[in-house]
C-alpha cells in the first residue's frame, strides 16, 4: 500500500480535513487526520493494518509483543497484531507518564513493535518506550499509519510509515498569515487532559 492509496481510505471516511488545527505535540496545521473516522470502519481499519504488519515483518521479522500508547493507538496496534499473529497490549498515562497497567507484561527479552496510529514528532514513542526498555523488552521499531513529518520525527528507533507525508507545522508564534486567519480547532484528544 502507498501513501495515495492510505490517503484515500482517509479521505473515504472523510478524516483528511483542512483548516487551522492545534496539533497534540502543540504545532498548529492546516491539515488534520482524524484517524478515528477511519478506525470506526473496520474493513479500512484492516486493510491499513494488514499492509503495515507486512511492511514491519518484512524488515524486522516477527516480533513477539506489539505495544501502542493509549488510546489513539490502541485500534490499529490491535489490528496490527491479530495480522501478525501475537499479543497486543498498550501502555496508558498515569501521573502523566506511559505505564504497563491492567496486568500486562513484557517478558525480558520479548522482541517489541511499538505501533501509533498518526506521528508529528515522534514524542508519543519516545515515551512510550521507556516502560517497554523498563521491563527488558527490546524495541525492535517504531511504526505508524502515517508519518506527517516526512521522515524527519525523532523516535529514537527506526521508524516505519505507511504512508509519509511532508505537512507543514508552525509554532503558535510563528503562524503564516493565511493560517492565523482562520479559526483553530483542537480535535486531538491529548491536550483534553490540560
Amino acid at each position: 500500500m502507498n501513501t495515495e492509496q492510505v490517503l484515500d481510505e482517509f479521505r473515504g471516511a472523510g478524516a483528511l480535513r483542512e483548516g487551522h488545527f492545534i496539533l497534540a505535540s502543540g504545532l498548529h496545521s492546516p491539515m488534520f487526520l482524524q484517524k478515528n473516522l477511519v478506525f470506526q470502519y473496520p474493513e479500512r481499519t484492516e486493510r491499513l493494518c494488514k499492509a503495515l504488519a507486512a511492511k514491519i515483518e518484512a524488515q524486522f521479522g516477527k516480533p513477539d509483543i506489539i505495544v501502542s500508547p493509549a488510546v489513539g493507538a490502541i485500534i490499529p496496534g490491535y489490528e496490527t497484531a491479530r495480522w501478525m499473529g501475537v499479543p497486543a497490549i498498550y501502555v496508558e498515562r498515569e501521573a502523566g507518564a506511559f505505564k504497563l497497567r491492567r496486568a500486562f507484561r513484557i517478558a525480558p527479552g520479548a522482541k517489541v513493535v511499538v505501533i501509533e496510529d498518526v506521528i508529528t514528532t515522534g514524542g508519543s514513542f519516545r515515551e512510550a518506550v521507556e516502560p517497554i526498555e523498563a521491563a527488558g523488552g527490546t524495541v525492535l521499531c517504531c511504526a505508524c499509519i502515517v508519518d506527517r513529518s516526512g521522515g524527519r520525527a525523532d523516535v529514537g528507533f527506526p521508524l516505519v510509515a505507511l504512508a509519509s507525508l511532508d505537512v507543514p507545522t508552525y509554532p503558535a508564534d510563528n503562524l503564516p498569515p493565511e493560517l492565523a486567519a482562520l479559526p483553530a480547532e483542537e480535535p486531538g484528544s491529548k491536550r483534553l487532559r490540560a
